[in-house]
C-alpha cells in the first residue's frame, strides 16, 4: 500500500543528500522514479537537484501552476511509474499537497516529499502545513545548533552576516544565507560566532 512520506528539516540536514540516494536505490533495482524541484531554487540551474556533498540529478520542474497528479498520470501512461520524490516540498501550494495524495490513494504511487518546516520567522511554509497535516508518515531530519542542540529553526541572514527578522517569506540560500539552530538561539537571535 503507497504512502505519503514527509521528511521534514531546518536547512543543511542533508533533505537533498537523502532524496538523490532514494532515487538512486529505486534506480538501482531497475524501477522508475519521477523526482521534482521547485522553480524556485535555481542556485545550480533549473531542472537539477544538488546537495551540499555534490550529488547532483536531473529532475522535473514544478511551479505554484503545476499539476503534479496530472503529470504523474501522464508518465504513467507512458512509462511505469514506481515512486515519486519531492524536493523543496516547502514549495508546494495546498491543492499540489492535495494531488500528492491522490497520487498516492487512487494511483498507489508512493510519494516521499523532502522540504523544511519552518521559515526563518518561525512561520510554517504552505507546502509543510499541509504536509504535516495530510502525510501518512512524517519523519524529522535532524542536524545539530552550534550549541549541541537539535537544530529546529533557521536564521536568515544578510550580507555583511547580520540577522534579519522581516522580508519576504521565500528567499533563496544556503549555508551563506541560513543557519540553523535551536529554538533558543532562534529566539536569542544568536547564530554562535561570538
Amino acid at each position: 500500500m503507497a504512502k505519503l512520506y514527509f521528511n521534514y528539516s531546518s536547512m543543511n540536514a542533508g533533505k537533498s543528500t537523502m532524496l538523490l540516494q532514494a532515487n538512486h536505490n529505486y534506480l538501482e533495482r531497475g524501477m522508475k522514479p519521477q523526482i521534482y524541484t521547485s522553480d524556485l531554487d535555481n542556485r545550480f540551474g533549473q531542472g537539477e537537484i544538488v546537495s551540499r556533498i555534490g550529488l547532483k540529478e536531473k529532475s522535473n520542474i514544478f511551479s505554484t501552476k503545476t499539476d503534479i497528479y496530472e503529470e504523474i498520470l501522464i508518465f504513467q501512461n507512458n512509462n511505469q511509474v514506481d515512486c515519486v520524490l519531492i524536493d523543496e516540498a516547502q514549495f508546494l501550494t495546498k491543492n499540489q499537497v492535495a494531488q500528492l495524495g491522490r497520487i498516492v490513494d487512487e494511483l498507489n504511487i508512493p510519494v516521499l516529499a523532502f522540504g523544511i518546516r519552518t521559515d526563518f520567522q518561525g512561520n510554517l511554509f504552505e507546502g509543510s502545513k499541509f504536509l504535516l497535516a495530510w502525510a501518512d508518515n512524517l519523519k524529522e531530519i535532524k542536524t545539530v545548533c552550534h550549541c549541541g542542540r537539535k537544530a529546529t529553526m533557521v536564521l536568515r541572514l544578510n550580507e555583511d552576516g547580520t540577522i534579519v527578522s522581516d522580508g519576504s517569506q521565500i528567499e533563496i540560500g544556503g549555508e551563506e544565507k541560513y543557519v540553523s539552530v535551536c529554538r533558543k538561539h532562534f529566539q536569542e537571535k544568536d547564530i554562535g560566532t561570538s
